[in-house]
């Protein structure tokens, strides 16, 4: 089995979120572990999160698992029925169709990192809870729509 040198792992920053929502991404950044061993059936990201920073919008996967264990300082999960200091070791696991969104915020002064791993869907539906938008991701591609289903032309 090859061992991943993470320290040769190409640093994602950024979001595929469309404007505002991607500039709110500031401060989260990920190494594809995974991609980076070849993985094809599932990902596996270690997720880094700045002061202040959020992992993403809070959402639900239609068809993939999510598991969350956080490996270094003190995040907020957020969810519908409410907010969960984690600190390392602690875990969380979010079900395929479980209509909870969730997301991490680091609300402390330290860095704080998570590992996170789920399915890759072919095809996958995340809906935001926060925001009328949603994301169809088929073959790589994402396309952001409103929660009707229709075009996403930026915030209602």
């Amino acid at each position: 089995m090859p061992v991943i040198d993470p320290a040769k792992v190409p640093v994602k920053t950024g979001s595929i979120y469309p404007e505002p929502y991607a500039s709110m991404m500031k401060g989260r950044t990920s190494l594809r572990l995974g991609d980076a061993g070849g993985l094809t059936q599932f990902g596996v990201n270690l997720v880094t999160l700045e002061p202040g920073a959020l992992s993403s919008l809070r959402h639900w996967h239609l068809n993939e698992d999510e598991f969350v264990m956080v490996t270094e300082g003190e995040c907020t999960l957020v969810q519908d029925a409410g907010e969960t200091v984690m600190r390392p070791g602690d875990c969380a696991a979010f079900p395929a169709g479980m209509a909870d969104g969730h997301h991490f915020i680091n609300r402390t002064d330290r860095v704080a990192q998570f590992l996170v791993v789920g399915t890759k869907a072919r095809q996958e539906v995340a809906t935001y809870s926060d925001v009328d938008m949603r994301v169809e991701i088929e073959a790589g591609k994402a396309r952001f729509t409103y929660k009707d289903g229709s075009d996403w032309e930026g915030p209602r």
